[in-house]
């Protein structure tokens, strides 16, 4: 293609205290094949303190033939700083990507001929997640697996493409996102899925394939992987408010697994019969839990075995506890079921 046949694109990066990553983000960004006269990229950030400015500020100096803008994100969180950016956007065709994730030296110009040839209205692709460290390895792992997030697409197909519910790190073209609106500023978590919802709805095709990929870092602690789960917990019962049908059976199974735990529990304390069913539940969940760990184990590495049981349960129980906390927390939103777009 001549250069004025290429689109011309928008990356928007929504990032905060990402001093450990941004070289890679940004870098991968910079490292595009797609024709930099085509391009800009906008980041949002949320009032970084860790370095994160500094290290962009190198990066840019580094390339100087890249429009590259900064924007304040006073309030911090990914679905404001989306929209910030989108005011500032020029391209006929944005893309998200994170500052925690690395997408692949073509990912651009696969995005945009995707969008281009009409195969969909919104791309994306596959997701590796990675780990830096032993127990972060572990929990990439979990986290790529069905046993630990569903059937999530983006996570867990890697060799096919399709149409799905919705997509990561996606592009659009800017006739979808006028029409879609903003993100949803009430989610501090789960924007993509009721965004992606919400452009299905109005009838666009998002398309997964794997000619588009990207790789993400997991958390390297137990403790982020809860605060992560817990919170995609806990802002599913505000999707769930909104858009009742968005919620596939799979989203519901670890809030009944945890009510069903807590509830036995108490039962078990009075009566014989329900404490032999709640010892029942946790023996099955315990062997779905080690069986699942050792297939996976058995697959990339004896020395996960450990780490996987504890990791899952980790995922299963910070979601459930997440969404019955979010239950209670929305309690007085179930009529509203609008949207705070830009």
């Amino acid at each position: 293609m001549n250069l004025s046949e290429y689109p011309h694109l928008t990356v928007i990066m929504p990032v905060r205290n990402e001093a450990d990553f941004i070289a890679r983000s940004l870098g991968a960004v910079l490292a595009q094949d797609y024709p930099s006269e085509r391009m800009e990229i906008i980041i949002a950030d949320g009032m970084s303190t860790d370095g994160t400015r500094a290290e962009i500020a190198r990066l840019a100096a580094q390339h100087p033939h890249i429009p590259i803008s900064v924007i304040d994100n006073p309030r911090q969180i990914v679905p404001t700083g989306m929209n910030l950016a989108y005011r500032q956007a020029k391209g006929d065709i944005i893309v998200r990507v994170d500052g925690h994730c690395e997408i692949a030296p073509n990912y651009l110009s696969e995005c945009a001929a995707h969008l281009v040839s009409g195969a969909a209205d919104g791309v994306g692709g596959p997701i590796e997640t990675i780990g830096q460290t032993p127990y972060s390895q572990s929990i990439a792992l979990a986290m790529s697996s069905k046993f630990g997030v569903g059937g999530s697409a983006f996570r867990t197909v890697k060799d096919k493409a399709l149409y799905a519910d919705t997509i990561a790190f996606p592009a659009y073209r800017r006739d979808v996102i006028e029409r879609g609106g903003g993100y949803d500023e009430q989610l501090t978590r789960n924007q993509d899925d009721e965004y992606n919802y919400r452009l299905r709805g109005l009838g666009f095709r998002l398309l997964l394939t794997p000619k588009i990929r990207s790789r993400y870092f997991s958390r390297a602690t137990l403790r982020r992987v809860w605060r992560q789960y817990y919170q995609y917990g806990f802002y599913k019962v505000r999707v769930l408010q909104k858009h009742p049908r968005q919620m596939s059976l799979r989203q519901f199974v670890p809030p009944l697994f945890v009510a069903a735990l807590i509830l036995g529990g108490a039962l078990a304390l009075i009566s014989p019969f329900f404490r032999a069913l709640w010892l029942l539940l946790i023996i099955a969940y315990a062997a779905a839990n080690i069986g699942a760990s050792a297939l996976l184990a058995a697959q990339h590495g004896w020395q996960h075995l450990p780490r996987l049981p504890l990791i899952f349960a980790a995922l299963h129980l910070s979601y459930g506890l997440g969404f019955w906390h979010g239950m209670i927390h929305f309690a007085r939103h179930w009529r509203d079921r609008g949207t705070q777009p830009a």
